[in-house]
This record gives C-alpha cells, sequence and structure tokens, in this order.
C-alpha cells in the first residue's frame, strides 16, 4: 500500500526530491545547499555521490529520464545542469540566469531541450543550451508578474507553461524558444504564441500564496492549490472557468494529477487526499492514510524521564500522528505511470521521510475508492 524510504541516519526535512528514469536513483536535498543522490542496491539504499556546487539552500530539482540531466536551483540565485560522465562522476554546465534574487523553482520541458526557472525576482527564466559556449542561457518572462514565482509546470505540448505566483495569480504563457523550436500551432489555450504571451491568467482571489500547479496529461485543464486550503481547476476546453474547491484541511503544498479527472493533493495536514474533477464540482474522494497510530501502554518510569529530558514535558499524550508522514508534506512527484493513468506516486516532507504510494493496493484497500 505505502512503502517508507529513510536515507542514511539524518532526519533532516527533505526539501524536494526526483527519480531517474529506471526509479533505482534518486536525488534530493535534505534541507540545505547539498544534493544526495542514492542508488538502490537490493533493499537497502546507498549513498553515491553529493552535489555540493550551490552555496544556499537547494529549492528546486529535476531529472531528466532520457538525457539523464539533473537540474538544481538554489537561494545563491544560480542553477546548474548536471551531467554524468563515463566513470559516472556527475559534472555541472553553467547556467546563466540573470536573476538577482533567489531561484525559487525548476522544471525541465516535456522534451528536454530546455527547462523553467521561477525566481523571486518576479520573472521566469527559460533556459536552453548553447552550444557555441557550451552553456545554457536564458530568456525572460516577466510581464505581467508581481511577486515571486513559487511553482511551475509545463504543458505536453513542450510549449505551454502555467505559474503560479506570491502575487495570488496563476497564469499560462507561451515558453515558445524559436532558436531551438519549429513554429507551434494553436492549442485551446491560445493561436498567438511568441515567448512571453499571456494566454490566460486566474486570479486565485482569497487563496492566498499558490503553493502548486499542474497540467493534466491532455493539457486541458489546470489545477492548482492555495494557502487558503482550496483547491482550484481551470477548463480551457470550457471556456477557462474556474471551480473551486475549500477544504476543511490545513493548506496544501503540493498536487499531481494521476488519471484526466482525478487529482491528489498533500501539505501541512501529513496525508495525501484525492479528488475528482466532476464536471461543475470537485469531490473529495477518500484519505490515500488511514494509518491508525498503535495505542502504548501508559506513561513508564523510564518512558516520563526521558520525555522529560527531551522534550521538557511529562504529559501522557505523545505527539504522533495518526498518519505516515508526521510533518508537512512538501513535495508529490510520480513514481510509476503517467498524469494519464499514474499507479504510483512518491511524496517527501519536512520529517525526512519518503514514501511510495501504490494506487493498485490503495484501491484494494480503501472501500469505495475508485479512480476515474
Amino acid at each position: 500500500m505505502a512503502q517508507t524510504l529513510t536515507f542514511g541516519d539524518s532526519c533532516a526535512p527533505l526539501t524536494c526530491h526526483a527519480w531517474n528514469k529506471e526509479r533505482n536513483q534518486i536525488a534530493f536535498s535534505p534541507n540545505n545547499n547539498e544534493v544526495h543522490i542514492y542508488q538502490k542496491e537490493g533493499n537497502d539504499w546507498k549513498q553515491t555521490d553529493n552535489l555540493v556546487e550551490h552555496d544556499m539552500r537547494v529549492m528546486g530539482i529535476d531529472w531528466a529520464p532520457n538525457t539523464n540531466r539533473i537540474v538544481t536551483c538554489s537561494v545563491d540565485r544560480n542553477a546548474y545542469v548536471w551531467t554524468q560522465n563515463e566513470e559516472g562522476k556527475w559534472t555541472t554546465t553553467l547556467v546563466l540566469l540573470r536573476i538577482n534574487r533567489a531561484a525559487t523553482c525548476v522544471k525541465w520541458s516535456p522534451l528536454e531541450n530546455k527547462f523553467a526557472v521561477g525566481s523571486g525576482a518576479r520573472l521566469i527564466s527559460i533556459c536552453y543550451f548553447e552550444k557555441e559556449n557550451n552553456w545554457w542561457v536564458s530568456k525572460h518572462i516577466k510581464k505581467p508578474i508581481r511577486s515571486t514565482v513559487s511553482t511551475l509546470d509545463w504543458h505536453p505540448n513542450n510549449i505551454l507553461l502555467v505559474t503560479g505566483s506570491n502575487d495570488f495569480k496563476v497564469r499560462v504563457f507561451s515558453a515558445y524558444i524559436k532558436d531551438i523550436e519549429d513554429q507551434p500551432g494553436p492549442n485551446v489555450w491560445g493561436s498567438k504564441l511568441p515567448l512571453g504571451q499571456l494566454l490566460a491568467e486566474f486570479p486565485a482571489a482569497g487563496s492566498g500564496w499558490v503553493h502548486s500547479v499542474s497540467f493534466s496529461a491532455d493539457g486541458n485543464k489546470v489545477a492548482w492549490v492555495g494557502h487558503d486550503s482550496s483547491i482550484n481547476i481551470a477548463d480551457a476546453a470550457q471556456g477557462k472557468a474556474v471551480i473551486k474547491l475549500k477544504t476543511e484541511y490545513l493548506p496544501f503544498l503540493g498536487c499531481i494529477w494521476i488519471s484526466n479527472n482525478s487529482l491528489v493533493v498533500a501539505g501541512h495536514s501529513c496525508i495525501p487526499l484525492l479528488y475528482c474533477h466532476d464536471g461543475d464540482n470537485i469531490k473529495f474522494v477518500a484519505k490515500l492514510d488511514n494509518t491508525q497510530r498503535k495505542e502504548s501502554g501508559g506513561l513508564s518510569a523510564m518512558k516520563k524521564f526521558q520525555s522529560l529530558d527531551r522534550q521538557a514535558r511529562i504529559e501522557t499524550n505523545d505527539t504522533f500522528l495518526d498518519s505516515i508522514h508526521q510533518n508537512a508534506i512538501t513535495c508529490i512527484n510520480l513514481y510509476k505511470g503517467t498524469k494519464a493513468n499514474a499507479k504510483k506516486f512518491s511524496t517527501s516532507g519536512l520529517d525526512g521521510q519518503l514514501v511510495i504510494w501504490d494506487m493498485e493496493s490503495l484501491e484494494r484497500a480503501i472501500d469505495g475508492l475508485k479512480i476515474v
């Protein structure tokens, strides 16, 4: 149902994580300037590399499955593209971001010929490789962003980009780079597609900061979650109408489509939740974590003194949550399958745990759970 992974002796929070194509290697940042790479050997995970080019906290990691390149971005205003040489060592290539504030998020395009970096400089850098100088150069999308770009996601056509920012807006831009791509044709979001063209803007009024955005598998729908614990979906095929659902949970930090109509969200409530887009409604389907806490048999004298020593408290109640994750979930990634039909997804959080969730076994274990 759910497989929990911990890496090494560290229980540091995991800021973000990314898998390689075969899912036998993982890159993650333990909430500092390092990126750790672990490889699966049998049932264990062994650290194979430690990427330490950044000076400050790493904010985003993405691993391109086909070209096997890793891109990282950090508060130090830099991004690096990491490629593996014949000996298996990772080397960096310079990226000219041209920003004066922290880089906050990064994602490869579906064709892996460019990537987008959001930043606190109120702009998005669309980066592509320039062979003559052997570096990655960027073109900027600035208007009309008014605050930090906190999240972004690519459309399946490799041209459009959806972004969420701290000015309470979700926007769909064209990220067409004429130097490396053919002229794109029209789509449901628009027909004029020069770089930076604003194709849609959704005011997340009352939603606060936008924490995560996700294009659906067909590219017609955009979902986002905000700091007001809401889930929002806009459908370009339905005139870009926005459907909003206010939930009872703590704010969500991540969202991802697992089928054309089903969406997994997670955040400060420490539990992944499944919602379904049905016509003009967003319906709650199920909590995907139904872990029951084991009852402890009272408080022994030894436990009492341990608790007093560690936490300066002697209450009889413990601090364990009724969930696998014991702190906020900060990152959700697909593990097996696609956005049209995901079989497994992974979550990482501030408790230092990484959990792989199996949708098929969850469907069998949870009464009435059917993913459509």
